[in-house]
């Protein structure tokens, strides 16, 4: 699991690829609520090159959202791998988070905020 992270305007994207899953899930927290500690508060998560995440993966992203969300921030979530975006949908995830195809959608949607 690797995050790497990119700032377009005031908009961070950050980019993860890998698994996130029971293992590796608290190491990824770390490091996503590291970037609102520093004081992001406009986020795009793009998980094109995510292969898999488990129900401890999609832990993580909520706290991310909540996290933001509570510093007046947002996060939006681009580039969905179908499997990844099948286990969003299974899980009632897509009906509390943004979602949007891909990276530009992101960063324009959260441009506009």
């Amino acid at each position: 699991m690797s995050l790497s992270s990119e700032k377009i305007g005031e908009v961070l994207v950050i980019s993860a690829s890998g698994q996130i899953n029971s293992a590796n899930a608290a190491e990824v927290e770390t490091g996503l609520l590291g970037y609102v500690e520093r004081g992001e508060r406009l986020c795009a998560l793009d998980l094109s090159g995510l292969d898999y995440i488990s129900s401890a993966g999609l832990r993580v992203i909520l706290m991310l959202a909540k996290r933001l969300k509570q510093n007046s921030g947002q996060l939006v979530l681009c580039s969905l791998q179908p499997h990844v975006h099948e286990v969003f949908d299974i899980s009632g995830f897509l009906a509390i988070l943004t979602v949007v195809d891909d990276r530009a959608t992101a960063v324009a949607r959260l441009a506009a905020a």
